[in-house]
């Protein structure tokens, strides 16, 4: 074929599912939330507690997360004054990748966190290398197959898509643009992989790309070790949770002292990646896309997590009822939705995390706070009923 699959190639999922009813919202169960799990062996880490603060345990790893964490997206050396202020307020967990500013955001954190302000925080950067990586050795091969085997691939990809139910609106719901693309190459990729994973080279693909991704995010975060290792960065399929060179590579930078833990994140399928991570019994937690839109796929999985001491932390909890890519454009019938749902006199943004949060199986929910005010606004929501 020589060319990358299209959207055409695709059968699309078109299982009848309509928009769920609103949720009623009840306040945060603090006191579910910070209840010993049913293993009750997890020693918990607290860092940078604060008494205006409200926190909750990440499950296995027993960090004590404050509610709402730190995306790293829009952080960089001329702009992370506003984290120290989230830092003074209670927040102790940041999130970054290689891929935010090209390493612009883990340069910001390093003047953040350097000196014995490392203990105040917990650090996670992502191997954003990963997925793509994946896809490009997987499409060289599949471009060397016959007519008849690409056909057979491209069903089986379509097949895996349509069966999981991964672009169901609700559920999908589409945050970025690309998104849909994401959710294909991870389908195709998984498919030439079940067939013909020992066609490429898996040291390179999959092992060095991911000691290179953290050895290069050490030195730009300033700092001798990450806690949470985050692989793959947005998950394109769950099956590359899997892969063994990830768990090996992982347990090696264990070893080395480098990582604490290993994590994911998922805008697609979450629910699905979720059960996954599980299956593994090698992650720990899972940053994934939970909102008033895709909850009642996602809420039965968050609760399971957590009785299995698996935390997970909620993103595009506001995304959702925004047009894709950061868009001021408020979605009419969804952003109504959620203003409904939650009462008070509070932004949609803030209602968002209100929303997130009243979930007391969930560890926590991620903010992109661009400055001052909007960490102020946002972090009064997890303070209000301290």
């Amino acid at each position: 074929m020589g060319q990358a699959m299209t959207r055409r190639d695709f059968v699309r999922a078109s299982v009848g599912l309509g928009v769920g009813t609103a949720v009623a919202i009840c306040d945060p169960s603090r006191a579910a939330a910070e209840a010993p799990h049913p293993e009750g062996e997890v020693k918990l880490e607290w860092r940078n507690r604060q008494p205006g603060m409200r926190y909750r345990q990440l499950g296995r790893t027993g960090f004590m997360v404050s509610e709402i964490v730190c995306g790293g997206d829009p952080i960089a050396p001329d702009n992370y004054r506003h984290v120290e202020v989230a830092i003074e307020m209670g927040l102790n967990y940041l999130d970054t990748s290689p891929a935010y500013g090209d390493g612009a955001s883990e340069r910001g954190y390093a003047a953040v966190i350097q000196g014995s302000k490392r203990d105040r925080v917990f650090v996670a950067t992502k191997i954003d290398p990963f997925s793509p990586n994946r896809y490009q050795a997987y499409l060289e091969v599949f471009r060397a197959l016959s007519a008849s085997e690409q056909a057979e691939i491209l069903r089986e990809a379509s097949d895996d898509v349509r069966e999981r139910g991964a672009t169901v609106p609700d559920y999908f719901n589409h945050y970025f643009t690309g998104q849909m693309r994401q959710i294909e190459e991870g389908a195709l990729a998984t498919a030439v992989e079940k067939r013909y994973g020992s066609k490429i080279d898996r040291q390179r693909v999959y092992t060095e790309t991911i000691r290179r991704s953290i050895e290069g995010s050490l030195q730009r975060l300033g700092t001798d070790h990450v806690d949470l290792m985050l692989c793959p960065h947005g998950a394109a399929s769950p099956a590359e949770l899997e892969i063994p060179e990830i768990h090996e590579a992982f347990e090696k930078l264990r070893q080395q002292g480098k990582v604490r833990y290993l994590g994911v994140s998922a805008h697609n399928d979450p629910a699905r990646v979720i059960q996954t991570a599980l299956r593994t019994g090698v992650y720990s937690m899972a940053m994934v896309a939970y909102n008033i839109m895709n909850h009642r796929y996602v809420a039965p999985m968050i609760e399971e997590a957590h009785g299995r001491d698996f935390g997970v932390i909620a993103m595009k909890t506001a995304q959702a009822v925004f047009y894709p890519d950061r868009s001021t454009r408020l979605v009419p019938e969804k952003a109504a939705l959620l203003d409904q749902s939650v009462a008070g006199d509070w932004n949609l943004h803030q209602k968002a995390y209100v929303w997130a949060l009243s979930n007391p199986h969930l560890s926590a929910a991620i903010s992109n706070m661009v400055d001052e005010r909007q960490v102020r606004e946002n972090l009064a929501v997890v303070r209000a009923a301290s």
